[in-house]
């Protein structure tokens, strides 16, 4: 008797009410796993029933099993190690989709999870906060709404193209990623690709700020929005292009740069050409032509002369195909799209100038009618600034000539000729000096006790991890910001008899050299002596636009 109930004593333990209450708090934890499980991987956009089955398999056996088997503690460690290691297999394959903010159980997960919801929001942000295409501030989302996705990555994004200094951010779909590109002062560098996933959330979000159609994925589309640095109180303002492709949908987004802000002594022209633009503020009438290659600086230094006015004492219009920066004080046209259905450029630039304005800019003048109108209004006692693309003054010359097809008009109206490069300009802090071959200075008529050393960018070092070691400034690219490479000429009575009588635009090239015309090579090999830029980074710039 004794022995018997010694036996149902023992048997007894193995359902104590401590161990039977465990067993039921392991389901009701098993279960919620399950509906996450089947939750997460609709959000992550994984297979759902592979993955929620898995789970719910597991789980559902290993507890059979627990009760079969006669030990308890061996059952609990068959249910806990196989229930762990499912979940732990599908914490990898969903963080293997998702940014590294959304990844679980990473050291920074766990310790987000004692951490206040709020303060992690806070971190995700980089400080920023964001204002729409509407001029309104955009509130911090909450920890669990739709917007904390697009908000978080739109944060990391911006913060990222920020401190390395990028001008435009692109976003070129693939096949299950998206190809990020950076351009940083005028040089694309490519950056690691992000899941497609990923990028169609920052899409939506920055979409929403840019005040675009979030659903609209196959029209062209362009709108703005504004990054605030709440400790610096810095601002950044962004303009979002969207166009659809095979491929999927092609982002682009641009630093809008505050070409309003330069003055002419700040465009990198030498001492003589600033004194000689500096005068055209005099200046009452005449026509100035602004040219050089595509994204060579064109529109920066068109509205900085713009800007030489005084835009109280004279009413300033401009004619623009896409205006670059709204420009104080100064009336903007645009010439849309939906103009070229009703009118040309030229008829939209005549219109302007039934208003009679005083100083008058024309962007892209391209075209005859165009250029013949622009002409003849400095004929009329008109200042007009003009932008065209080309290679060097003289070839602006010829194409001008060309388009005009009045040598005397031209001769009559024309006030100076620009033309320009933008090279990359040497990080002071990290250029590294040397002693150049001494044939270089015989041949571009550089002095050799007037210049001893050129500079270059500094090679990478890397730390004991194989890491490089980047300069804080230039971000280790070598250089930091861009200055402008100039051909100027201001137009002499002697040239306008030159330019009325010749015959050949080689003629008028001559006068030209003559009147003491620098030729960009040369300007750009006294950048190199002053230590402004690189030998190697002129001859890129020639190299690709020539």
């Amino acid at each position: 008797m004794p022995n018997d109930l010694l036996i149902s004593i023992q048997y007894g333990s193995y359902i104590a009410a401590w161990k039977f209450l465990f067993y039921v708090l392991c389901f009701y934890a098993w279960m919620p796993l399950v509906n996450w499980v089947y939750a997460d991987t609709k959000a992550v956009r994984t297979n759902s029933l592979v993955w929620t089955m898995a789970v719910m398999a597991t789980g559902f056996i290993t507890l059979l099993i627990w009760l079969l088997v006669p030990v308890f503690f061996v059952g609990m460690l068959i249910f806990l190690i196989a229930l762990g290691s499912v979940s732990l297999a599908y914490a990898m394959h969903r963080n293997a989709r998702v940014s590294d903010f959304e990844k679980i159980l990473t050291p920074d997960h766990l310790q987000n999870l004692f951490s206040n919801p709020q303060k992690k929001i806070e971190q995700a942000s980089h400080g920023l906060r964001f204002v729409t295409g509407h001029g309104n501030e955009v509130p911090l989302p909450d920890p669990k709404s739709k917007e904390l996705e697009g908000f978080s990555l739109a944060c990391e994004i911006i913060d990222d193209a920020i401190w390395n200094r990028a001008d435009e951010v692109r976003f070129i779909p693939q096949k299950e990623e998206y190809a990020i590109v950076y351009e940083i002062d005028g040089i694309p560098t490519k950056q690691d690709p992000r899941p497609t996933e990923e990028i169609d959330s920052f899409v939506y979000y920055v979409k929403e700020l840019a005040t675009l159609e979030v659903d609209e994925k196959r029209k062209p589309q362009k709108g703005r929005f504004t990054a605030k640095n709440e400790e610096s109180g810095d601002k950044t303002n962004w303009e979002v292009t969207t166009s659809g492709s095979t491929a999927g949908e092609q982002i682009l987004v641009t630093r809008i740069s505050e070409l309003v802000s330069r003055t002419v002594d700040e465009l990198g022209l030498n001492d003589n050409q600033i004194e000689a633009i500096q005068t055209l503020r005099n200046v009452q009438s005449g026509l100035v032509i602004v040219s050089g290659p595509r994204k060579s600086g064109v529109t920066s230094t068109f509205y900085t002369l713009l800007g030489n006015h005084d835009p109280f004492l004279n009413s300033i219009n401009t004619l623009e195909k896409e205006p670059a920066a709204e420009l104080q004080n100064i009336t903007q046209h645009s010439y849309t799209l939906s103009d070229t259905g009703t009118t040309t450029y030229g008829r939209r630039f005549q219109s302007i100038l039934r208003k009679g304005p005083d100083i008058v800019g024309v962007a892209d003048c391209e075209d005859a009618q165009t250029a013949k109108l622009a002409a003849s209004a400095a004929q009329d006692g008109m200042m007009v600034y003009v932008t065209m693309e080309a290679n060097s003054v003289n070839q602006a010359m010829e194409k001008w000539l060309k388009l005009v097809g009045d040598k005397n008009l031209v001769a009559e109206t024309l006030t100076a000729v620009v033309n320009q490069r933008l090279v990359r300009t040497l990080c002071n802090d990290c250029r590294q000096a040397y002693q150049p071959n001494p044939a270089l200075f015989k041949k571009f008529n550089i002095p050799p006790n007037e210049v001893r050393t050129f500079y270059r960018p500094a090679e990478l070092e890397y730390d004991k991890h194989g890491k490089p070691i980047l300069c804080d400034t230039c971000q280790g690219t070598g250089f930091f910001g861009r200055n402008g490479l100039f051909e100027t000429i201001r137009i002499s009575d002697e040239l306008r008899e030159v330019i009325r009588k010749a015959k050949k635009p080689q003629e008028i090239a001559t006068a030209f050299r003559k009147a003491g015309m620098l030729y960009m090579q040369e300007q750009s090999i006294k950048k190199v002596a002053y230590s402004i830029t690189s030998i190697n980074e002129v001859i890129r710039n020639f190299s690709s636009k020539l």
